[in-house]
């Protein structure tokens, strides 16, 4: 697959949502709970951080956006955790399995390094198996489980910490 790793625009908000409701549908991968609209999720885009990292995989020759990955800093209330960035990874369901992910992580820790960044901390669902082992992969490591972490539709959620250094 022809594959271009770019930084986000605000007009990828719609292929955006098409790739991020549906997963949020399936109650499976996510601990987002809520469908977004185009508008917030652009809204999202023109106000993310000027220091953080958004990069949508593009599909050639038909220039279809099939994943992203949004790395934020992980807090602004201190220079403390400066140097942290918290990660997410998407990837359109009908497009699992085929590079994506890795072209995506590749780019992201480039540009993270770039921006000063040293290390990458994220949660991942402890019954999402698929996204650990993808992670792991990528040289994250686990650090603790965050027990009963989220609650969605009434049944509770453990959440994986992993951690990766740049």
């Amino acid at each position: 697959m022809d594959l271009l790793v770019r930084e986000v625009q605000p007009n990828d908000a719609a292929a955006i949502i098409g790739i991020l409701n549906p997963i949020i549908e399936t109650s499976l991968y996510t601990v987002f709970d809520t469908p977004l609209t185009v508008d917030a999720e652009r809204e999202y885009i023109l106000n993310f951080p000027q220091r953080g990292v958004f990069h949508v995989a593009v599909r050639f020759p038909k220039q279809t956006v099939v994943g992203f990955q949004t790395m934020e800093p992980f807090a602004t209330f201190t220079n403390a955790f400066e140097h942290v960035g918290i990660i997410g990874t998407y990837v359109d369901l009908l497009y699992r399995r085929q590079g994506i992910g890795k072209r995506l992580f590749e780019a992201t820790f480039e540009t993270a390094r770039t921006k000063g960044y040293e290390k990458i901390l994220t949660y991942v669902r402890a019954d999402n198996a698929p996204a650990l082992a993808s992670y792991l992969w990528h040289g994250f490591r686990i650090i603790g489980t965050a027990q009963r972490q989220a609650k969605i539709k009434g049944t509770y959620i453990d959440e994986i910490i992993i951690e990766r250094f740049l």
